[in-house]
């Protein structure tokens, strides 16, 4: 999509390039027609796995420690062996990269699986043939309208939930519980919907992190409830570093309604203004001068990561 309104926040620009794109899938490098798993793969079956999204710029993945970091432990805490080492890691993303002539503007998605299981039931003793892991880098520029106008979001039923369920923190392949948050905004006509936690304080979207603005400070929920976001991470650090009031605390939706500003933080579009939650217009309906000054601040801070 290219006109003005997103359908949600990882909305990118259609490119042609995206064709014709090879996907590393376990060593090998396959037209995207031909980039296939078995049926009996632990990750199809059950969303048994981990992953990264990584975005690109000067040829080199931004912040790329810091995702590999998320990914070993999320493997170590799933009790996944990833089957290679950090380096070997390295090597395949950029072995997809090279393959595909990308310097700028390409957003990667790494998967681990669990591997292909013997027989198609859960126990994690029927995956015998060692782990899966996939890499689909896309051309992927966001669309204008994300940085400036911004997304709608509606407050959805599902729930960020507790830690002895499924731990949040965890990038995990099973995702269920915000695609139906998404399948609920897109029926309230919104382009994400905002998920609160097992307390009914607000917490995030259903994909990406959720920040407010209130009289120049910056808050976002305590963490205990969302995915452990490296772009949220940045982007608290950036704040604080410049002057900019930011806390980790429980709010409410009536402090979100009575907000001056909101943004989303992700991998694929850094900071995204909210325009509207729940019908209510935030601010002025689209990126704030608090949220403009992180959007800077957080594009030279990925230039001094990849070396521009």
């Amino acid at each position: 999509m290219t006109d003005a309104t997103p359908a949600n926040a990882h909305e990118a620009e259609i490119d042609a390039r995206n064709e014709r794109i090879l996907i590393w899938v376990d060593g090998r490098l396959l037209p995207r027609a031909e980039a296939v798993v078995s049926v009996y793969d632990s990750g199809f079956l059950l969303g048994d796995g981990v992953w990264e999204g990584l975005r690109l710029r000067n040829a080199r993945w931004a912040f790329l420690d810091d995702h590999l970091d998320r990914l070993f432990e999320a493997a170590k805490a799933i009790d996944l062996d990833v089957g290679r080492d950090r380096d070997a890691v390295k090597a395949a993303l950029e072995e997809t990269r090279a393959a595909n002539d990308m310097t700028e503007n390409a957003h990667a998605r790494l998967m681990v699986t669990r591997g292909v299981k013997s027989r198609p039931f859960q126990h994690p003793a029927l995956s015998r043939s060692g782990p899966t892991m996939v890499i689909i880098a896309e051309h992927s520029r966001p669309v204008a309208a994300l940085a400036d106008r911004g997304v709608s979001l509606a407050t959805v039923p599902q729930v960020r939930g507790l830690p002895m369920s499924q731990d949040p923190k965890l990038n995990s392949h099973s995702k269920l519980n915000c695609v139906l948050a998404a399948v609920q905004a897109e029926k309230a006509g919104a382009d994400e919907g905002l998920m609160l936690d097992p307390h009914g304080f607000v917490n995030t979207t259903n994909s990406c992190n959720f920040f407010i603005v209130r009289k120049g400070e910056v808050w976002t929920s305590t963490g205990d409830y969302c995915m452990n976001g490296i772009t949220r991470r940045n982007t608290l650090e950036l704040a604080r570093e410049n002057g900019i009031p930011a806390f980790e605390r429980n709010f409410s939706l009536v402090d979100v309604y009575g907000a001056d500003e909101a943004f989303l933080t992700g991998t694929f579009a850094g900071q995204t203004p909210v325009r509207e939650i729940d019908g209510r217009p935030i601010g002025d309906g689209g990126a704030g001068p608090v949220t403009r000054r992180l959007q800077a601040l957080y594009r030279e801070l990925v230039a001094r990561d990849v070396g521009v």
